[in-house]
């Protein structure tokens, strides 16, 4: 066999072996890695590419080294998720660089960081601030975790006493002008409604490059034709608007009658959906 007919053979097989083993191993090894599983992964590269290159050297040893890489780091992994020694051992832990607002500096010189690296990785987090922190955790896999004071995070509903509705994963129905059935039956509609909100706006579906049904229920697309112009979703202003005609109409009502009975009942109608209007409309006007 040629010596170029024997390097493919032999990379393309180093390379189904890797892609094997490395769904094996699971996602985390392709996330943010620990130093462990760094050394693992340089090592493993490495001898993949001697056997693939190396054609003097026997294939199967490589294999078996190869092996040898990723089954101990599996079976490490299934040990440590019962022992947290061995988890702070093999993935190391985290070291807090900041606390309470001030900088640890004994532990920045333990982990050689300096207040030029720190600042960069703070500005990593659009933190420009040092004073705005309250608390930044170097983590084992090198990531900062940075908690701000109080007064620095960002406002959020509940701060405002608003409640909101709970929030969908929103579904792709359409995909390179493709219906995509089971996100719109995930959704809750059907190809019925698909079709029936298309024609609304006016476009087909070969037209539309992404659709997404969001949790509110309502269709938004990009087209194919980036010129032409599609019309934001209606639904919701017009519910509130369609709202607050009844709370009008109630009101009218109440002044109308010439019966007690019936004013007040139209009266406290009108309390109640006046509350409703105000607890939905920051969510029907987004």
């Amino acid at each position: 066999m040629p010596d170029w007919l024997h390097i493919v053979v032999r990379a393309t097989s180093a390379l189904v072996i890797l892609f094997v083993l490395t769904r094996i191993l699971g996602k985390k090894q392709i996330s943010q890695l620990t130093f462990f599983e760094y050394v693992i992964g340089i090592t493993l590269g490495d001898l993949a590419g001697v056997i693939s290159t190396d054609v003097e050297a026997n294939f199967l040893h490589g294999v078996i080294a190869i092996l040898v890489w990723c089954l101990i780091p599996f079976f490490l992994e299934i040990f440590t998720l019962k022992s947290k020694t061995l988890r702070t051992w093999f993935e190391g832990k985290g070291t807090v660089l900041i606390k309470e607002g001030k900088v640890l500096e004994d532990n920045l010189k333990k982990e050689r960081y300096t207040a030029d690296e720190l600042l960069e990785q703070l500005r990593t987090k659009s933190v420009f601030r040092l004073a705005d922190v309250e608390f930044a955790m170097l983590e084992a896999s090198g990531d900062l975790s940075v908690l701000l004071k109080s007064e620095h995070q960002p406002l959020t509903p509940k701060h405002l006493n608003m409640k909101l509705v709970t929030e969908k994963p929103t579904q792709t129905v359409v995909m390179d002008g493709v219906v995509q059935n089971e996100p719109l039956a995930a959704a809750g509609r059907g190809p019925g409604w698909l079709h029936t909100e298309l024609d609304k706006i006016g476009v087909t579906k070969e037209n539309v490059f992404l659709g997404q049904v969001d949790t509110h229920g309502e269709l938004t697309v990009d087209l194919y034709d980036d010129k032409l112009q599609v019309p934001e979703p209606s639904a919701r202003p017009m519910l509130l608007a369609t709202l607050k005609k009844c709370e009008a109409d109630l009101e009218l009502f109440s002044l109308t009658t010439n019966r007690e009975q019936a004013k007040l009942m139209y009266e406290e109608c009108s309390r109640q959906l006046t509350k409703v209007i105000q607890s939905v409309t920051t969510i029907l006007k987004s």
